[in-house]
């Protein structure tokens, strides 16, 4: 039985959520491999909007196995947050199982975040300030507070009162901010790990044995291949891996295992926060697609930049993530706009073309972008019920995407609803 990935191509907020629905809803178990809840998945089911930052949004379906792996970081506060939600809109929680080797997020991390951006000036990164970052840095620093620790009073009593009075020196000594009462942080805390303990479960086996079943799997992926820590725009990146090869790593799965991978984009470009965007509109076309296609942050509601489709980093996604197709949403966004276009190639200040995305910063912000131009589409597509009922001049853009980038599209976003997806 397949066992599919689902994975951004672009800077994030490519409408995962809804293609990661759609499979999830044929799929016996869904497992999320890393981030935090500095991500965010949008899923319309039955008119009914959720909003999901940590939990896998095969929660949406009562007999769906959802599983959150190792490679993920918790924050304990938010993740009970989001069960009760769900829980009082009526969706069961059952199924769901955390890996006990899953970081948490622990409040000096919040803290230290903030701090450091804060730090930084007019060079900061502009994270979420969710403590994302510290608490990678903790894990690969070998001091980090798991989900073991969390429902083990005993143990995590101790690593508090260890890892808290550094942080709390480096809090204060290097940044001048106040200290937490680590007793306080322990009260809290066990009681977060007593809310969680029926949750926690080895993800790794779980995921093994489903596969070995013969189990439909779906893993799926937060942020994105361009936030990537090694192969995204460092250092305005996540601090995880939101490529294919890290779902097998952050899930404890072989990568044999793996069968499809499913690359998502819009049929424009986003991203939020800093870091170089060649293609970005910042005019009154990019204003349009930002208000008719709703581009505000899940997590953050921060409005996200936008612009040209950029085939230069879907090619480079298509690429490392090794990708099988791809998923174009928001095509219905670039109704009514005269022209279309799509950056194929970048030019360098010496003046040279390039058509590989530049693996350094530095590198990148010195191009600017080589476009071919289309005609654009005044109908209303979010009622197609077909790739072929789309007009000519979709269907064009949509055909031309797929040479450019190297990969077929498999599925069209016309809307934000679920049943708004053309397959192909």
């Amino acid at each position: 039985m397949p066992a599919n990935i689902v994975v951004g191509t672009q800077w994030g907020d490519e409408g995962k959520g809804k293609i990661i629905d759609i499979i999830s809803s044929r799929a016996d178990v869904v497992v999320r491999s890393q981030g935090g809840n500095n991500a965010g998945h949008t899923v319309v089911n039955n008119g009914e909007v959720y909003k999901l930052h940590l939990i896998p949004s095969g929660i949406l379906y009562k007999d769906t196995l959802c599983l959150i792996g190792a490679g993920v970081v918790l924050d304990p506060k938010d993740f009970i947050g989001e069960l009760d939600s769900l829980e009082a809109r009526g969706i069961s929680t059952a199924n769901l199982k955390v890996d006990p080797r899953a970081h948490v997020v622990m409040p000096w991390h919040i803290e230290l975040d903030g701090l450091s951006e804060a730090f930084r000036g007019g060079k900061d990164i502009g994270t979420t300030k969710r403590g994302i970052g510290p608490t990678y840095m903790d894990k690969y620093e070998r001091c980090g507070i798991r989900v073991y620790d969390l429902v083990h009073p005993e143990v995590l009593a101790e690593k508090i009162q260890s890892t808290g009075k550094l942080k709390n020196k480096i809090i204060t000594d290097v940044y001048g901010g106040k200290a937490f009462d680590l007793d306080a942080v322990t009260k809290e805390y066990t009681e977060y790990g007593k809310r969680l303990l029926p949750y926690v479960d080895d993800v790794s086996v779980l995921t093994f044995d489903a596969a070995k079943a013969g189990k439909t799997i779906m893993f799926e992926g937060a942020q994105a291949t361009l936030l990537d820590i090694d192969f995204g725009t460092y250092p305005y990146v996540t601090s995880s891996h939101p490529l294919s090869a890290g779902v097998c790593v952050g899930t404890g799965v072989g990568p044999k295992v793996i069968t499809n991978i499913i690359g998502v984009a819009k049929a424009y470009t986003t991203r939020v926060g800093k870091g170089p965007f060649p293609t970005e509109l910042d005019d009154e076309i990019g204003e349009q697609i930002r208000n008719v296609g709703g581009e505000f942050g899940t997590t953050t509601g921060r409005p996200r930049r936008t612009g040209w489709f950029d085939a230069v980093i879907v090619c480079h996604s298509v690429r490392v993530n090794g990708l099988d197709s791809l998923a174009i949403n928001k095509l219905d966004t670039l109704a009514n706009l005269d022209k279309l276009k799509i950056c194929v190639a970048y030019k360098k200040p010496d003046g040279t073309v390039t058509e590989n995305f530049p693996p350094t910063l530095e590198e990148l912000e010195g191009c600017t972008p080589v476009y071919e131009e289309f005609d654009g589409f005044t109908e209303d597509i979010s009622k197609c019920a077909s790739f072929d009922e789309l007009p000519a001049n979709c269907k064009k853009y949509i055909e031309r995407l797929e040479e450019l980038v190297g990969c077929k599209v498999s599925m069209v976003g016309i809307g934000p609803d679920r049943s708004q997806i053309l397959e192909r």
